[in-house]
């Protein structure tokens, strides 16, 4: 996901350039990265369900054991997420059924771990945003989303957290604690708006595989 562009709701738009993904703001576009950063990209990107796999419809399960398993899976989605660009990453983006999501909304921050999150407030302000997904490569959508919220969660040892975010980090979270439960972006767009997206992606993977 990508720093926000806050505007009126509009629909879905192609990203350009190959541009597949919200990245890290000031990051380097796509096209012009070098060849080892491109192939560890696109290696990561191969790792992440996309649309249509039925892992990204399901509801992630509680994490009940805090072990050096769950350690190691985070590390794994961490690289996985910095390798792909992205800012954010859930468990079940990688065909994993634990409520688990990392994210890094600022590259000098250190990567957050949220285990078993759960919205405890959200503001009644809300705020309109494009957002990309690893899951739903060459879209971006504008969605609706509270400008702030506050989560309970564990983090990989299993002591409690609580994160008080507005922003895009409130995005990020909102956005992959979506994905725990099944649901995705399009999901909170309207339906024409879904079936533009949905025919932006046909149209750019078709261009992709002539390319």
């Amino acid at each position: 996901m990508a720093d926000e562009d806050i505007r009126e709701a509009a629909p879905a738009a192609l990203a350009s350039d190959d541009a597949d993904v919200e990245v890290e703001e000031g990051a380097t576009p796509v096209a012009e990265l070098d060849p080892e950063t491109r192939a560890r990209r696109d290696a990561a990107l191969r790792q992440v369900r996309k649309l249509g796999d039925p892992v990204l419809r399901a509801s992630a399960l509680p994490v009940d054991r805090f072990d050096d398993a769950l350690r190691a899976e985070i590390e794994r989605m961490g690289e996985l997420m910095g390798d792909a660009l992205g800012i954010g990453l859930a468990a079940t983006q990688i065909g994993v059924l634990h409520r688990v999501l990392v994210y890094r909304s600022d590259p000098e921050d250190p990567l957050t771990a949220l285990v078993n999150p759960v919205l405890e407030w959200s503001s009644e302000e809300t705020e309109i945003a494009s957002e990309g997904c690893l899951s739903i490569p060459f879209v971006h959508v504008d969605v609706e989303r509270p400008a702030a919220v506050r989560v309970r969660a564990r983090d990989a040892r299993g002591e409690q957290l609580e994160v008080q975010a507005s922003g895009l980090t409130a995005r990020v979270i909102q956005h992959e604690m979506d994905h725990l439960d099944g649901v995705l972006m399009i999901d909170r767009i309207p339906r024409e708006e879904r079936k533009e997206a949905m025919r932006a992606m046909r149209e750019a993977q078709r261009e992709a595989s002539l390319a």
